[in-house]
């Protein structure tokens, strides 16, 4: 009879959650097993992998921003240097008025002290118009960037393979143990198996009950001879370097395809962005984990202590995903609570699908 081999923890997913939760745990000495088929259409291979602290339609500061972004500099950064591969690239963001009216609300706005600290210049007058259409100016923000998220995994997927053991194969959930302080799984135990699939979460049985609703977005890849050095912003975000352009927003749409209503959509609001000659070179398209509230869901299953999911990363992965790979490993490895805003229990009386669970 073949021996088990035992680990501390099982990683099910090696996106950018799997990723930053193998790291934090492995930065703890522990022993992981890590369970990942590539999926070539999973949200962090198709994301642009933008990081920007003011977001949304109205410009407002992001969620938590003065303690993610201050954190995932650092992680990043560091993760550089223990993977030995460029993928973090800090850059400035410009996303131009759209009347004078915005113009003056930002000259106003940029002195707010919750503010200051990520405008860099607000512009009364066009700049770059060789680049980008600013007919009224516009706000150029700091501690911005991309991460270039398939450099990323797949550093640390060579970074797991050196230093843990990563099984490259579908997780199958009928072949799951599930024991009071124990999980087995072929051949392998651990005290506690972590579940970061993204929107495949839906089509297990274990927290398919979770409002993790599949959020479509397509992006374009372009072609360019211009030197471009910032990440233009305003309807579509095009960033420099791995020149994509993106995204689209389809809760309505479950096509796992790219379609011609995508391509129409972003081809018109990029022209609207940029005035510098380009060339579309591809289309794809990604599903993301969004949330009901818009946060991510960290934590244990309702009937099994050592199965646990970190999900719901949706459009801001990339600043969500280091600072709560921490919260959830100190949680695991040091009982810290997790924030409430968060934590699974937010959900435990979640009616999905007719069923209630405790």
């Amino acid at each position: 009879m073949k021996a088990t081999t035992e680990y501390d923890y099982i990683i099910i997913g090696q996106g950018l959650a799997g990723s930053c939760l193998a790291i934090q745990l492995l930065d703890q000495k522990k022993k992981i097993l890590v369970i990942d088929q590539i999926e070539e259409h999973a949200a962090t291979r198709v994301a642009a992998g933008l990081f920007n602290p003011i977001t949304g339609r109205n410009m407002v500061k992001t969620w938590m921003a003065d303690t993610l972004y201050p954190y995932l500099h650092n992680f990043y950064s560091a993760s550089e240097v223990r993977t030995s591969e460029s993928f973090f690239y800090p850059m400035p963001l410009y996303r131009p008025f759209v009347s004078i009216e915005e113009q003056n609300e930002w000259m106003g706005k940029s002195a707010d002290e919750g503010f200051s600290k990520y405008v860099d210049v607000v512009h009364t007058s066009p700049i770059d118009q060789q680049f980008v259409r600013n007919e009224f100016g516009g706000l150029m923000l700091k501690q911005c960037g991309y991460l270039d998220t398939i450099k990323f995994v797949n550093a640390v997927r060579q970074y797991i393979k050196k230093t843990a053991i990563l099984l490259e194969d579908s997780f199958v959930e009928a072949d799951l143990i599930i024991e009071a302080k124990l999980v087995r799984y072929r051949g392998n135990s651990a005290k506690t198996i972590i579940f970061c699939q993204g929107e495949q979460a839906l089509s297990g049985k274990l927290f398919s009950w979770l409002p993790i609703r599949p959020l479509k977005g397509e992006t374009l890849t372009i072609k360019t001879t211009q030197q471009v050095s910032t990440i233009y912003n305003r309807g579509v975000y095009v960033v420099p370097g791995i020149w994509r352009v993106g995204a689209t927003y389809q809760f309505q749409d479950s096509t796992r395809t790219i379609t011609q209503q995508g391509l129409e959509e972003l081809t018109e609001k990029l022209e609207e962005l940029i005035s510098f000659p380009y060339t579309i070179i591809n289309q794809s398209w990604g599903m993301r984990p969004s949330t009901l509230d818009r946060r991510p869901i960290l934590g244990s299953h309702p009937d099994h202590q050592s199965v646990v999911i970190f999900n719901g990363l949706g459009t801001k992965g990339v600043s969500l995903a280091p600072y709560f790979s921490r919260v959830l490993a100190e949680w695991l490895e040091k009982g810290t609570p997790i924030n409430k805003e968060v934590d699974i229990q937010r959900y435990k009386h979640y009616n999905y699908g007719g069923n209630l669970l405790r």
